[in-house]
């Protein structure tokens, strides 16, 4: 019987790695690939939109996308560095579901258009993104809370707390980044202007970061309240991620 359950054990966790890496190779090779196409598009497009082109694509768009595609590639193979260097182990749960983002962020959002095409689309990635970036801290904190490198025990008030400002935090950080290829790139990230490049005036142009910004938070805040009932309840939130 214990050489059975073992066996079950091991079936699982081979398929959960197969699972895990079809789906990274999937996304990997579709951001390379995307990489490659927007390359050769960035040649032909046009530096301006012509007289009622409203859907024509500028150099400008396929800089942003290029850009885009290039940190998707990278970031990829972020969650294996830190579970290297840091010897951090990250819940496999949280790992899909990042990869599963930057897919939907990147290649659906810009490459595809669907940031334009399919209504609420940024709005519910931003709200998924304070989420998965609470989860992120909740599991950096919750190591070093077990480690003994800290003699210091964390409440998990103070623990959820934290989630919530570094998911914030780090969401700020990301409007920081958007502001800075708008402005080096003359990209829109931002949404400071139509797609056909008609650029917006005054409140409507502080609208989608400052909606980014909310929706940011709210993702968090509902996060750090998991994360707090499942520590108070004395429950181990990282294996229900896995």
């Amino acid at each position: 019987m214990i050489h059975i359950a073992k066996c079950d054990e091991r079936v699982i966790t081979i398929k959960k790695i197969f699972n895990q890496k079809t789906l990274f190779g999937f996304i990997f090779i579709t951001m390379v690939l995307s990489n490659i196409f927007v390359s050769v598009r960035i040649f032909h497009a046009p530096t301006v939109a012509g007289p009622g082109e409203l859907n024509v694509r500028v150099k400008g768009d396929y800089t942003l996308m290029l850009l885009e595609c290039i940190f998707g590639t990278l970031a990829l193979l972020l969650p294996s560095f830190i579970e290297k260097r840091f010897k951090i182990v990250i819940p496999s749960g949280v790992i899909v579901a990042y990869a599963v983002f930057l897919y939907c962020a990147i290649y659906l959002g810009e490459v595809r258009s669907f940031y334009y095409s399919v209504p609420y689309w940024d709005t519910i990635l931003h709200t998924f993104s304070g989420a998965m970036l609470g989860a992120l801290g909740l599991t950096l904190i919750s190591f070093l809370n077990k480690t003994d490198r800290i003699p210091v025990y964390l409440s998990p008030l103070f623990v959820a707390i934290f989630t919530f400002c570094f998911a914030v935090a780090l969401g700020v950080v990301w409007e920081i980044y958007e502001f800075t290829i708008d402005s080096l790139f003359l990209t829109n990230m931002q949404k400071y202007a139509l797609e056909n490049g008609t650029p917006l005036i005054g409140r409507a142009a502080l609208v989608d970061t400052m909606k980014d910004l909310i929706v940011d938070c709210i993702g968090a805040l509902a996060f750090s309240i998991f994360g707090y009932i499942s520590l108070k309840s004395k429950k181990e939130w990282l294996q229900l991620l896995q």
